[in-house]
């Protein structure tokens, strides 16, 4: 037998096949968020006003002395006016620096 060379048909083209190989790569980025904090300490004066009362009493007492001159008659009539005055140094009739009458 004779063998004859195998022929050569023509190449048949097929669309291509498209594969996908993802490679993945990681990178760090940092982000920084600034924080303050305030601490306020508040104080509350609380001011209370209290308003005790007491209460007093007063009597007033008023004295007036008049002066009316010479007495109805002589001798020792009310109202004579004496050294010391209508009513001696003690604030009484016929009251002087040494005692009743003198």
């Amino acid at each position: 037998m004779h063998c004859r060379p195998n022929q050569v048909l023509p190449t048949v083209m097929h669309p291509t096949k498209c594969c996908k190989v993802d490679t993945f790569s990681t990178y760090e980025v940092p982000h920084v968020h600034p924080q303050h904090t305030t601490i306020v300490n508040n104080q509350m004066y609380q001011h209370k006003h209290y308003f005790p009362q007491s209460q007093s009493m007063v009597d007033s007492v008023s004295h007036q002395h008049f002066n009316c001159g010479q007495g109805p008659g002589p001798g020792g009539a009310p109202g004579q006016m004496g050294p010391m005055g209508p009513m001696g140094p003690m604030g009484g009739p016929g009251f002087g620096p040494f005692g009743p009458g003198r």
